[in-house]
Formats: C-alpha cells, sequence, structure tokens
C-alpha cells in the first residue's frame, strides 16, 4: 500500500492542473516531452562537466534547468519550503522550519506597512508563513517560472500581502530604494559573484533598512587540500546546482564589500540539539508518514517507482535520473554535516547605512 500510496503523490504531482497563461512559460518535469526530460539532464550535467567558470557564466541556465527538474520532487519530498532548520528534541520538522522562518522575521523586525523582498522565493513557503507571521507586504523575486506558478498557488490565503517577479535577483526588476526589508532563506548559493548580487539587494534597500539570510557555506573545518572534503563539496554543487561553495569568511567580506554594516554573522547549525542535527530530515530518524519521502528508504523507493515508471512508460525518461541527482546530494548533505565541513545556515544581518543627518 505505501509503494502505491507512493506512487500516486508522485503521479499527482507531475500531473498538477496548468492555467492557459502558464502554457508558454512556467515548464516543470510535467510538462516537458519524454525526450525533453532526458535532454535537460544531460544539458545539466553538460553544465557541470565544463568546470566553475562555465556554471558561473551559465548560471540561469543551470539553475533553471535544475528546478524545472527538481521543484515536484522538492514539494513530494520536503514541501513548500525548501530549506533546513536548527532543531530541538521533540519538535517536528515542520516546526523546526516555522521557528527558523520566524527567527528571520524577528530580527528584521517585520511588521504591517513595511514592503519586504523574499530573494529567491522558491514555491513561497517562507513568504505565507511570514505574511501571516508579520503582516507585511511581500514581493518575491524568482528566475524560475514554474516556481513563481506554484508560489502564486501555495499563497492564495494571503495574496494581497504576496506579489511575483520573474527576474533575476542579480538584475532584480526593481528601482533603487524600494524596500523597507530583504531575506534569503538558502537561495543564494546559487549566485555566480556573491558581491555583485548583495550589491543589487543594497540598491533596493532604503537606507536604514536590514538584509538577514541563511547561506550554504564551507565552515572552517573545510581543508581544501582533503580530497574526501573536496568529495563531499563537489557532491552536494552538482545535486543541488551551485557553482560553487564559499566559506563563511567570503559572506562577511562580500556583505562589507556591497556597502553593508554586518551587525550579525554566526552558524546557525551548532544550535541544534546534538541528538537532532539538522540533517536529521535526510536519515530517515524522523519517524512519521510525512517524513518517509525524505529519509534514505523512502527516496531508494522513489527511485525504484521511477524506474517502473519509465519502464511503462507512464513517467518520462530521465525522471529516475533526476532523483539519483538529488539523492547524491541529499547523502552529501549529511555527509558535509557530519564532518561538520558545511552548513545550510550561516546566518547573517545586515544593514545599509542611514544617511548622513543634514544640519
Amino acid at each position: 500500500m505505501l509503494f502505491i500510496a507512493l506512487f500516486v503523490r508522485i503521479w499527482q504531482n507531475c500531473r498538477v492542473s496548468r492555467t492557459p497563461a502558464k502554457q508558454s512559460n512556467s515548464r516543470s518535469l510535467a510538462d516537458l516531452a519524454p525526450d525533453e526530460v532526458k535532454s535537460a539532464v544531460d544539458g545539466y550535467t553538460a553544465i557541470y562537466d565544463a568546470g566553475l567558470e562555465s556554471r558561473k557564466e551559465r548560471y540561469q541556465s543551470l539553475v533553471n534547468h535544475y528546478y524545472d527538474l527538481v521543484t515536484d520532487f522538492y514539494e513530494f519530498g520536503w514541501g513548500q519550503s525548501f530549506h533546513f532548520a536548527p532543531r530541538r528534541r521533540g519538535e517536528s520538522f515542520k516546526a523546526s522550519l516555522l521557528r527558523h522562518q520566524h527567527f528571520l522575521a524577528d530580527r528584521l523586525s517585520l511588521k504591517p506597512g513595511m514592503r519586504v523582498l523574499d530573494v529567491g522565493c522558491g514555491v513561497g513557503g517562507p513568504m505565507s508563513a511570514l505574511a501571516r507571521y508579520s503582516g507585511a507586504s511581500f514581493v518575491g523575486v524568482n528566475n524560475n517560472a514554474y516556481q513563481i506558478e506554484r508560489a502564486k498557488l501555495h499563497t492564495q490565503d494571503v495574496a494581497s500581502l504576496c506579489r511575483f517577479i520573474h527576474g533575476d535577483y542579480m538584475q532584480i526588476p526593481e528601482g533603487d530604494e524600494r524596500f523597507d526589508a530583504a531575506f534569503a532563506i538558502e537561495s543564494m548559493p546559487h549566485a555566480p559573484d556573491k558581491t555583485g548580487a548583495f550589491r543589487e539587494i543594497f540598491r533596493v534597500l532604503r537606507p536604514g533598512a536590514c538584509f538577514a539570510g541563511y547561506e550554504w557555506c564551507l565552515t572552517d573545518t573545510f581543508e581544501s587540500g582533503n580530497a574526501e572534503h573536496q568529495r563531499i563539496k563537489n557532491d552536494i554543487m552538482v545535486g543541488d546546482a551551485l557553482p560553487d561553495i564559499a566559506v563563511t569568511s567570503e559572506i562577511r567580506t562580500a556583505l562589507r564589500m556591497a556597502g553593508f554594516e554586518l551587525l550579525e554573522a554566526r552558524d546557525r547549525a551548532p544550535e541544534s540539539d546534538p541528538e537532532t542535527p539538522w540533517y536529521r530530515a535526510l536519515q530517515g530518524r524522523d519517524l512519521s508518514l510525512a517524513s518517509i519521502p525524505r529519509t534514505p528508504f523512502g527516496r531508494a523507493l522513489t527511485n525504484l517507482i521511477l524506474r517502473v515508471g519509465e519502464k511503462l512508460r507512464v513517467v518520462p525518461e530521465g525522471a529516475r535520473a533526476v532523483s539519483t541527482l538529488l539523492n547524491a546530494g541529499a547523502d552529501a548533505l549529511v555527509e558535509g554535516g557530519k564532518s561538520g565541513i558545511f552548513t545550510p545556515m550561516f546566518f547573517f544581518l545586515a544593514r545599509k547605512p542611514r544617511r548622513p543627518e543634514t544640519e
């Protein structure tokens, strides 16, 4: 019965109804023709094989290939908030994500009347939660059209507070000094140039406004000359569409070079209960029906289902390759967390300087 239930869930995710307006711009795994899925997987792999500079130059294509292929998988296994959180003993995974989001809202002092930029808004899970929590108005920027359509669906109950822009956060299609705050939840590791990305956020913030976020980083434990550390880093990059992974000091430097005053910066991963690390959700140690797709068993079963589905031609060829890619990335995230060389929650709070008062 579990096998059947998982198959039905995947099939439903791959056949979500599409509005006519969406057909031309928004493409999920289900929208791609069978040969296009394999082509997209091959294209994604080719960008990686071409090296670091190619990944940086072609980051838009890299990220869009990736999210066209994996968004349905993410929603199936992770829900609407594609990020991690420091865990507390006895706390559900969903509750930890919500607490992690509320932490940012509190550090930014979000409140009704503020206009807030969500940088790389995903499918709108955090935005929806923070709109309800704070009453502020949000604008999400996302370069993937399919994710924007999903985000509009997920934020219907707070639609009056949420708006979305299809655009690149390296070139935000907004005028100068338009926002009272900005945040990025694990979305900026995709940026090919950290300083450039932070400068663009600096540009659209009003003087005195703050920018907060969680960044994927290598910690001080990472050794560049250690072959095993490099393998883990590479597997995370390939499994999660990252051109590179910055060390924590690079984030601090990039924020300052962009013009920000750095108010806080620290890794929140050590705040997890030792028995409930942030990567626990990927280890199969959260025992609930909802958690099964995230576990090694659930991921292996999903892979098997997709293999059968490809044989029966009820899912497009290449779907299992996408699942395999995500599984390798998930395993590497666990390895990175257990070894202490990687964190997905390097927290920063930075402020755009206030204008000097004129006499």
